[in-house]
């Protein structure tokens, strides 16, 4: 799609990667929608801040009603509880599935409607490496991000007669509050931001960011079970 000319909205634009998706999206020429559930932290200029909790489905249809002129949906909201599946707060588990699933999904069922009666655009969400593998500490987490990705390539087929491309952003660990206590490299937020815009724009199924992605992406055919002891050192 044309990013130049494009109206953007971005989750949880007020920090780490969504910063660097609403800062480049901007000076890409979009207008753009810098989301968050407390719409005074967005502090870039040349953005519109604009109230959205993904996990309140009032929040959503209100934010796809003011920014009705929408051609690019980013959805980077996330969180990560770090919770134990088999002994973890239910409640912690379930709060990670509503963000990286429910409320992904009820975003993109808002706005694809307001994409498509602009004329078609694009959907990129945010997901991971830990979509393909699960280790812990972040158990809850990867299976709400496999559950993400599993949705990304049901509504890809869904969205595409609608004009709307839909891209999926695998990457590792980034340089992020989110990852503060990784042990592993980390990414360069805004590097792994220009990458996931050139991959919308060139209407790229996926975009692998790092190193790490690709490996693991390479090793689902030869079985990535090989995988999980360098992963597992190495993620607490």
């Amino acid at each position: 799609m044309d990013i130049q000319n494009s109206v953007a909205v971005v989750t949880g634009a007020n920090r780490g990667l969504g910063r660097q998706f609403a800062a480049q999206l901007a000076a890409r020429g979009a207008r753009v929608y810098a989301g968050a559930r407390n719409p005074a932290s967005i502090d870039l200029p040349g953005v519109v801040p604009l109230q959205i909790d993904i996990t309140d489905p009032g929040s959503v249809a209100a934010a796809a009603a003011v920014a009705s002129d929408a051609t690019l949906l980013v959805n980077n909201a996330g969180i990560d509880t770090f919770t134990d599946l088999l002994d973890g707060d239910l409640d912690k588990i379930r709060l990670d599935m509503e963000t990286s699933y429910f409320g992904t999904l009820q975003t993109t069922r808002a706005f694809a409607p307001v994409i498509e009666a602009n004329g078609g655009g694009a959907v990129l969400n945010v997901l991971s490496v830990l979509s393909w593998v699960h280790v812990a500490p972040h158990e809850a987490y990867s299976a709400a991000k496999a559950a993400s990705w599993a949705m990304t390539n049901v509504l890809r087929l869904r969205l595409a007669p609608k004009g709307i491309t839909t891209t999926a952003l695998h990457v590792g660990y980034m340089d992020t509050d989110m990852a503060a206590n990784a042990t592993l490299p980390k990414s360069d937020p805004a590097v792994v931001a220009a990458l996931a815009l050139d991959g919308v724009q060139a209407g790229a199924h996926e975009v692998l960011a790092d190193e790490l992605s690709k490996t693991v992406q390479a090793g689902l055919a030869g079985g990535v079970v090989a995988l999980y002891p360098q992963l597992a050192a190495t993620s607490s």
